[in-house]
């Protein structure tokens, strides 16, 4: 399904200026979760750069408000209802897209709990290390959605479920450690904003490889083998 959806993007009909504004989308919310991200762990921002968040997620969401006006004018028209199942499925990526803006924009303003530097512990390192996963992560989603990659995809997918995991496990470390109460707050804050950014990541990354009906979830069966 998704290589016909790539192809109607690509062709030329007012489906293509909703693949091109999903694209600067993805790219938008990119940019976001890297900037927020070196906010976070530099623990230093200037009004320029935390501003510069603000402007992003604002142009994230008058994308995500266009791609929804664009494709209601689309299936107004008579004879476009073919084109139904692509426009539900741009609807829930797009959603999705538009919650990693959110959740990097929370995760800049995290500084504003904890000004200091963070801890230099086994913690924090874990911590980046989930950052830089989910960051490569991100930084190929678009190709790999592109070029309906599914062998990539899959592989992405696991990568991300396994980072959910660790992040799980990490609120628990978190929560038995002696830190005080703002680095405490601090680190469950970006551990969870990381898990959740990763979450929409492999959600768009399971269109490649999941049927619509099966959407952000991720069988067995059909991560292994052929679709269901």
């Amino acid at each position: 399904m998704l290589r016909e959806f790539l192809s109607i993007f690509r062709s030329g009909q007012p489906l293509e200026a909703m693949g091109e504004n999903f694209a600067q989308m993805l790219k938008l919310t990119y940019e976001q979760t890297i900037q927020a991200g070196e906010i976070y762990f530099e623990q230093a921002a200037s009004a320029d750069e935390r501003t510069q968040i603000y402007k992003w997620d604002v142009k994230v969401n008058k994308l995500e408000r266009a791609i929804r006006k664009q494709v209601i004018a689309h299936l107004s028209v008579r004879g476009n209802t073919a084109s139904l199942p692509y426009s539900l499925l741009l609807m829930s990526l797009v959603k999705d897209v538009e919650r990693i803006g959110d959740y990097a924009k929370n995760l800049s303003e995290v500084v504003e709990l904890h000004a200091g530097p963070l801890p230099d512990d086994e913690i924090v390192a874990e911590l980046r290390e989930i950052r830089s996963g989910v960051e490569a992560a991100f930084a190929v989603t678009a190709d790999v959605f592109a070029s309906s990659d599914r062998e990539r995809a899959v592989e992405l997918i696991r990568e991300g479920r396994d980072l959910t995991h660790r992040c799980d496990a990490l609120v628990q470390r978190i929560a038995d450690s002696s830190h005080g109460a703002r680095t405490t707050t601090a680190l469950v804050l970006a551990t969870r904003f990381y898990k959740r950014i990763g979450a929409h990541v492999v959600n768009v990354l399971s269109s490649v490889v999941m049927p619509l009906h099966k959407l952000d979830y991720y069988d067995e069966s059909v991560l292994g083998g052929g679709r269901e």
